[in-house]
């Protein structure tokens, strides 16, 4: 797909190297304590993510109702495998970052738009001299990879997602983004599940597959649109097939 990032000038421009696996149901305690043993951060939001009119190839939201976040899809290099632990397909990303102001509270949510709440536990890795450890990077140069437990909620639903989001120098994404599933993973999921590529999509994958009111919506309101429109007679209709 070819397309041109927005004009004007971004406050923030990253590439990056992901997999994600999202699964149905609310996120057990077993999993956050799994995932616990290494230091997080929370964070609590809401995201509204465009649906309609839908734009392939991108990726947009608005995060936290204060940044307008566009991403490009670039795609796959394959399949990231840590064996007997999970599979999952890895996508390339490029992404931008533009200051947004805060909605009218009483405006609400746009036709077209999801809103998605979300609890993030972030724990962040660092692969420096071949090893990685689980610490921010402090060098613009070193790539990191951030791991993110979260817990979603949408249409009345509750989903959790496990994902590694890898930043850096292009030639080191892939790299970093392994040796930290190879140290995430080297505890079993609880129960001995393994995600696998069933469950392996990005957040607009898997929004799209998803039929949501925002649609309904729209549709409701283009067909109330046509209504307004003054009925064409059949002498007009044969005067538009000349």
């Amino acid at each position: 797909m070819m397309a041109e990032p927005p004009e004007g000038r971004a406050a923030e421009e990253v590439r990056s190297l992901e997999v994600r696996w999202i699964f149905p149901g609310r996120l057990e305690t077993a999993v956050t304590g799994w995932f616990g043993r290494f230091p997080i951060e929370t964070e609590s939001r809401e995201d509204s993510y465009l649906l309609d009119p839908r734009l392939p190839g991108l990726s947009v939201k608005v995060r936290g109702g204060r940044l307008l976040e566009v991403k490009m899809y670039h795609g796959s290099p394959g399949i990231l495998e840590v064996a007997g632990r999970a599979r999952g397909r890895l996508e390339s990303w490029q992404k931008w970052s533009f200051p947004a102001s805060p909605p009218d509270q009483y405006s609400g949510i746009p036709p077209g738009w999801r809103p998605v709440r979300k609890r993030r536990r972030i724990s962040r890795f660092a692969l420096a001299g071949g090893q990685v450890v689980a610490r921010a990077s402090e060098q613009n140069q070193e790539p990191q990879c951030d791991v993110e437990l979260t817990e979603v909620s949408t249409i009345g639903q509750d989903w959790w997602t496990l994902g590694f989001e890898a930043s850096g120098p292009a030639d080191l994404l892939r790299s970093a983004l392994e040796a930290t599933a190879r140290l995430v993973f080297n505890r079993p999921l609880p129960g001995g599940a393994e995600p696998d590529l069933d469950e392996s999509k990005s957040y607009m994958q898997w929004l799209s597959q998803r039929p949501g009111p925002e649609t309904e919506v729209f549709d409701a309101q283009r067909s109330a649109s046509d209504s307004l429109l003054p009925a064409s007679s059949d002498a007009d209709e044969h005067r538009s097939e000349d």
